[in-house]
């Protein structure tokens, strides 16, 4: 199992599949109700971030994202995300939902598809042998 090290943002720990963005989001206009990515311009247009680790450099926009991510953790479908560098919208989303949440993470070392830990209790994102 590989171990990267990063910030703790929001505590928690979870586990589960990841998908990755490669390039910034904005949660508003750009991630619907339903965790379907919107965003035309990013690779992940159409596809789904619920019930996954959403792995992303840094969101980006409207300090509205933040109560979009809200809603998702509140709907259980956004379980638990991994930044480059999370700013405060993506922060406070992460907060105020509950969802773990780890930063200053190398993301380029996770893959899309593959089984993670997030531990926003020690700021580490565990990355498991498949």
């Amino acid at each position: 199992m590989k171990e990267l090290n990063g910030r703790i943002i929001s505590k928690g720990v979870v586990e589960g599949e990841a998908i990755i963005s490669k390039s910034p989001i904005s949660f508003l206009g750009g991630v619907n109700e339903e965790g379907i990515v919107t965003d035309k311009e990013n690779e992940l247009f159409g596809k789904s971030i619920a019930n996954k680790i959403f792995v992303f450099p840094s969101g980006k926009g409207s300090t509205v994202g933040s109560y979009v991510i809200y809603g998702l953790a509140k709907r259980g479908l956004l379980k638990g995300m991994v930044n480059f560098e999370s700013e405060p919208i993506v922060a406070t989303g992460a907060i105020l939902g509950k969802i773990p949440l780890v930063d200053k993470v190398n993301i380029d070392e996770i893959k899309d598809g593959d089984i993670v830990v997030v531990d926003g209790n020690t700021g580490t994102v565990k990355i498991k042998e498949q």
